[in-house]
């Protein structure tokens, strides 16, 4: 089974950014698209933001909004979360994960893999 690969994920304070990278065979997965969750403890999964590898299209949940970018490398299979003004409401495991429709792509039920989370904790 193909997998994704995250990376970039830490402590930092507040106020801070840092970026997350995820690796994914996109050709392999037969991806249109890449999407970011993420999951606070005793929380449901929700949605982040997602990309279109073919034109570059973006959208971003409110909470979100004017502080992340994603953004993505085709050459390499890989798309990014830059998070910048980081906020302790921030803190969760974040997941990249692909879908194989451009189709309700702020649902978790659109992805059909999923990469295996890596832990951003913001100090206040």
């Amino acid at each position: 089974q193909a997998q994704l690969v995250e990376s970039g994920g830490g402590l930092v304070q507040a106020g801070g950014s840092l970026r997350l990278s995820c690796v994914a065979p996109g050709r392999t997965l037969n991806s249109v698209a890449m999407g970011w969750f993420r999951q606070a403890p005793g929380k449901e999964r929700e949605f982040v933001g997602y990309i279109t590898w073919t034109g570059g299209i973006t959208s971003y949940a409110d909470a979100v909004k004017g502080r992340f970018t994603i953004s993505r490398d085709n050459a390499k299979s890989t798309v990014y979360l830059q998070m910048s003004s980081l906020k302790p409401e921030d803190t969760a495991v974040y997941f990249c994960a692909s879908a194989p429709r451009v189709t309700n792509l702020s649902s978790r039920a659109s992805y059909d893999y999923w990469g295996q989370g890596t832990q951003v904790t913001v100090s206040s």
